[in-house]
């Protein structure tokens, strides 16, 4: 259901993240390297028969000049979401602002430098406007980040009182 794009094997660990994420909803998935710019036909093939192949959401991620997600965009209909890497030389605002601005018409969602899991978030997001179980499965999602941070707070909280 969802497409993992990346620009270059060597994005794996971070999109890693974005599997495991997906994993844990259920949700299927296939990972691809892709460059926009070194194998451009086999990323706009990609993208023109993801629909037919029945995928609903395609993440892509990419460093540096960071085009792959902007090309992907430019070649489906799908929600396309990018996912900046970090790069050495501008430690990722390169990516991100490659990624970030895109051309009216054609939208990219961008998450943070190297947000793989809100972006397989996200992904599962737009599928749960039409999956009643992953709807449920966001909810307890959320529930569980609220709990998390109940608990801080009481944790926080009995340790301030014991300091006094």
């Amino acid at each position: 259901m969802v497409g993992i794009l990346m620009g270059s094997d060597s994005d794996w660990p971070i999109l890693k993240e974005a599997a495991q994420t997906l994993e844990r909803f259920g949700v299927s998935y296939e990972v691809h390297v892709r460059s926009a710019h070194r194998a451009p036909e086999l990323v706009s093939a990609y993208a023109k028969s993801a629909a037919q192949r029945g995928f609903k959401v395609i993440i892509a991620a990419a460093g540096g000049a960071a085009h792959l997600a902007g090309v992907v965009a430019a070649h489906t209909i799908l929600p396309v979401i990018g996912i900046p890497i970090e790069s050495k030389s501008l430690k990722g605002l390169d990516s991100l602002l490659s990624t970030v601005q895109m051309p009216s018409g054609v939208p990219v969602a961008t998450v943070a430098i190297n947000g793989a899991v809100n972006a397989a978030l996200l992904a599962v997001e737009c599928l749960a406007l039409s999956d009643k179980v992953l709807a449920r499965a966001l909810l307890g999602h959320k529930q569980a980040l609220q709990e998390k941070t109940s608990d801080a707070d009481r944790t926080l909280s009995r340790s301030i009182i014991q300091e006094k």
